[in-house]
């Protein structure tokens, strides 16, 4: 059966700060290089090991996908997608979340992070306004890319490992399991850990929700 594997990149340089990244380019901190590593074995264990790889163009997804595959023995350059890209944070992209917080409060930094439809303000870099995203927004380019790519290659039966960020996953998930406006609130994706979905030949969910592939425990 087909199946796909989900991941979120290790923990970002950005991460680490806990501020607004979107879509600037930052690395791995050793600690998510290491969390990316762990991820090889885990999935070769649980019988997961790719016959496609698929990334953002963002490096901290591109080199968590590599570091993952080498550590499982089987080194790969991933394809990458910009439409697997993390959301565009706009104006907050490179803001301290507690500033954000406090200037906006509570219920404007939930919108602005966590529902369906609303978009962070706009950013103006070299002239050119650049806009924000929301998750819709998100979901709307990724679309063509589950269409036109990943599922072409699940109704084959092969397994497809996708490495991205938070929210172009969670928008995926979305996508995927039918979720609307209401629970996307609830839709969380953890830091290196892979989220698997065994599907049917027409690359439908036979479980919604998927199921989080946990390590074994050292011997």
């Amino acid at each position: 059966m087909p199946s796909l594997v989900l991941l979120r990149h290790g923990e970002s340089a950005w991460n680490a700060r806990d501020v607004f990244t979107g879509q600037v380019d930052v690395d791995l901190t050793p600690r998510g290089e290491e969390q990316a590593r762990r991820c090889g074995p885990t999935l070769r264990e649980a019988g997961l090991l790719p016959d496609r790889v698929y990334s953002s163009t963002l490096t901290r997804a591109v080199r968590t996908a590599a570091l993952a595959l080498a550590a499982a023995g089987r080194p790969c350059t991933p394809t990458q997608d910009c439409r697997l890209d993390e959301r565009s944070y706009g104006a907050l992209e490179g803001l301290p979340r507690s500033e954000v917080l406090a200037r906006h409060g509570a219920e404007q930094y939930r919108r602005w992070r966590r529902s369906w439809d609303v978009a962070p303000p706009p950013v103006r870099i070299g002239g050119v306004v650049r806009p924000g995203e929301s998750l819709a927004d998100v979901a709307a380019r990724l679309r063509p890319c589950w269409e036109d790519v990943l599922a072409p290659d699940l109704r084959v039966g092969r397994t497809v490992l996708v490495v991205a960020h938070s929210n172009s996953l969670r928008a995926l998930i979305a996508v995927l399991d039918g979720v609307g406006p209401d629970r996307v609130p609830e839709l969380e994706v953890p830091i290196a850990e892979p989220l698997h979905y065994l599907l049917d030949d027409r690359a439908r969910p036979l479980v919604p929700g998927g199921r989080y592939v946990r390590s074994l425990p050292q011997r």
